[in-house]
Formats: C-alpha cells, structure tokens, sequence
C-alpha cells in the first residue's frame, strides 16, 4: 500500500463527479465519475438539484454529523473547472477537501484507487481543474474503464458504452466505493485505500 503519511488527512468536503451532461453520455464509459455520484445520492437519498451559479447540479449530504457536497459540473468535460472553483470558492472549501472522482483508461473495470494529486496524465476534465484552481493537489478516485489500445481510438472509446460485462464489473466497484464514504469524510485516507484496494 501507498504510503499515506505525507498526504493531507483534512476531511472531504466536496465530491465532484466528472462526465459530460445530457442523455446522449449518460451512459457513455467517461461519465463514471457521475455514476458514482449518483451512487452516493441512492445510498443517502438526496437529489440533485441545478445550482446556476455553480454551472451544474449539487446535492448536500451528512455522513456521521459530517456535512459533504456532491457536485456534477453542467459544463462539458473540458470546462468542469468552471464548476468546481465556483462551489469550493463559495464554500470556502480548499483544494486538500475536494476529490474528483473520474474515468481511468490504465486500469481494468472492476479497479479503483485513490490518489492525491499528479498529473491530468491527458484528462481534459482533470486538466482544466488543475488549470482552474492553479494547483493538482486534490484528491482522485480512479475508476477504472480500461484502455483501446491505441491512442487513435481513445476518444471513441471513452465516449462510447461498456459492454453489459464491464458495466457490472464498474457497478460492483461503485458499490465499494460509497462504502468507504465515511473514512474519507473524517480524513481516514489510509484506512479507505486500505479497505478499497482490497476489494476491488
């Protein structure tokens, strides 16, 4: 396991799932990052409601007595840091409280790993966040959708559905991560890598 001890262990504040809005991607393999939102949002039994001035559709959950914002950017995937430095603005949440949660090409369906800070490794929804708040340093969930194989066929690859099999693989794995809900909300980041990396 990652050591965890130079990382920050501030709670989280803000969930922010990464996709593109409208029914046409709903489904599509780079809009886990929703998915997993709208895990959270089943488990907890909130809903989304379109916030304007944060470019998107929020939900405020309590974990614990712990309070968390989930937040699913309205702007496409190469302008979600619009909606993120709007809402951690308002909220005066810092970068070390939010995690972004987001499709990842270098590992299989089934797998996800969280990760604080390092590069957009070609993620325009990652890099225009790191762009917007003018520092990578926030935390990441990985899920994982796997790669084509070729980079020519990235973009098709991301913007099209998984097969009936990797999509159960990806639900199986969201499932384990809304469990780990409240060690990241007290901070407990080994303990979530701990847990989660075991099971998926």
């Amino acid at each position: 396991m990652p050591d965890m001890s130079t990382h920050p262990t501030q709670p989280i504040r803000l969930i922010v799932g990464l996709g593109n809005p409208g029914a046409d991607y709903a489904a599509t393999r780079h809009n886990a990052g929703f998915w997993f939102l709208d895990h959270l949002a089943e488990k907890y039994g909130v809903t989304f409601k379109v916030d304007s001035k944060f470019h998107g559709q929020v939900a405020r959950i309590l974990v614990g007595g712990r309070e968390c914002w989930l937040l699913k950017p309205s702007t496409f995937m190469n302008r979600s840091g619009q909606s993120v430095s709007s809402i951690a603005k308002y909220y005066k949440i810092p970068l070390d409280q939010i995690l972004v949660a987001h499709d990842e090409l270098d590992m299989a369906p089934g797998i996800a790993r969280l990760k604080f800070g390092g590069g957009h490794a070609g993620h325009n929804g990652l890099r225009d966040i790191v762009s917007a708040m003018g520092s990578k340093d926030f935390w990441r969930l990985r899920i994982g959708i796997d790669h084509p194989g070729s980079a020519a066929q990235v973009v098709n690859y991301v913007l099209g559905r998984p097969s009936k099999q990797e999509a159960e693989a990806i639900e199986r794995l969201l499932d384990d991560c809304k469990r780990v809900l409240p060690e990241l909300l007290k901070g407990e980041f080994q303990r979530a890598m701990n847990r989660l990396h075991v099971v998926s």
